[in-house]
């Protein structure tokens, strides 16, 4: 259920909060306080700039940031949304622990996904998903998409295991990628959010990303039956997909910087807690760590 927040109450955004200029926002795990910072992809050693917020996962674009945060006790989530003067304009509780978050380019659709049951993407069929939306012009919010027709391989799916997960919104704000889960098995659909329908595109592909043109998707992708997953770029147009070196063990919903570039969130090797990682969405040089102890990559607003 949701509920609009006292707009005297909200921290600054992180554009009035920062301390120097930046393109790069990130959840810093080094202290375990989940603080978003902001620092320069071109100067990554450099200063980073400081917020007022903490969030289990962020995303920004449009003018609007939407932090996916500890709410309460329990514990209790709610996916913040604040606008540029960074005020709160809406928050809208969350049935579980935070996972993924996205706004659209217009930052008028807000999108989260959230566990319910179990905490990894792991092990097809052993968690739960909610996967919902928020629409700020039309004030319209679905906590969850399961009641969307769904084609699966040219045929009405009706079963009950299904799970999205990773929503991402075009620049029409309407229509969407996502991944659905159902029987072990995860298929990239693309859907129209007004008629609430979507059809299969591929099998395969989790956490889907748009290109800011919308010509491309990334999306996490299984190496083997089992294995672990690295990144892909899909050419929608022509069908091709490209793998990306060096992105071995991702478990992210990738961001793009820019057309030529993405930025993701994987567990080193020798190290303990994810970095973000930068890799070139053409496949033509393998990703590199870009911050260490830090997750949910987003550009600036």
């Amino acid at each position: 259920m949701s509920q609009v927040r006292a707009k005297d109450d909200a921290p600054s955004s992180p554009s009035a909060a920062a301390t120097r200029e930046g393109d790069l926002l990130f959840v810093d795990l080094r202290d375990g306080r989940n603080r978003v910072e902001k620092l320069s992809t071109t100067d990554p050693a450099g200063p980073r700039a400081t917020t007022e917020l903490t969030c289990q996962r962020v995303y920004a674009a449009g003018g609007t940031t939407v932090c996916l945060a500890l709410a309460g006790p329990g514990p209790s989530y709610a996916a913040e949304v604040r606008d540029g003067a960074g005020a709160v304009v809406r928050s809208v509780a969350l049935p579980g622990v935070p996972s993924r978050a996205k706004v659209s380019a217009s930052g008028q659709v807000v999108t989260w996904t959230s566990f319910v049951k179990g905490d990894s993407y792991a092990v097809p069929g052993g968690f739960s998903t909610r996967t919902g939306f928020l629409n700020l012009r039309t004030g319209e919010v679905v906590e969850s998409i399961e009641h969307f027709e769904a084609t699966v391989d040219g045929v009405v799916h009706q079963a009950q295991d299904v799970n999205y997960w990773g929503l991402t919104v075009a620049s029409d704000d309407r229509t969407f990628y996502a991944t659905l889960g159902s029987g072990g098995y995860t298929w990239l659909v693309r859907g129209d959010l007004e008629t609430k329908k979507l059809t299969s595109l591929r099998r395969d592909a989790e956490c889907p990303s748009l290109s800011p043109d919308g010509t491309k998707v990334a999306y996490k992708k299984r190496i083997g039956r089992l294995g672990p997953w690295d990144l892909a770029v899909l050419d929608i147009a022509s069908g091709r997909e490209t793998r990306l070196p060096g992105t071995a063990g991702v478990d992210d919903q990738a961001t793009w910087l820019g057309g030529d570039r993405l930025a993701f969130a994987a567990v080193p090797r020798d190290a303990k807690a994810p970095a973000v990682h930068v890799v070139a969405a053409d496949g033509s040089a393998p990703a590199t760590v870009l911050v260490a102890d830090a997750t949910s990559p987003s550009p600036t607003t």
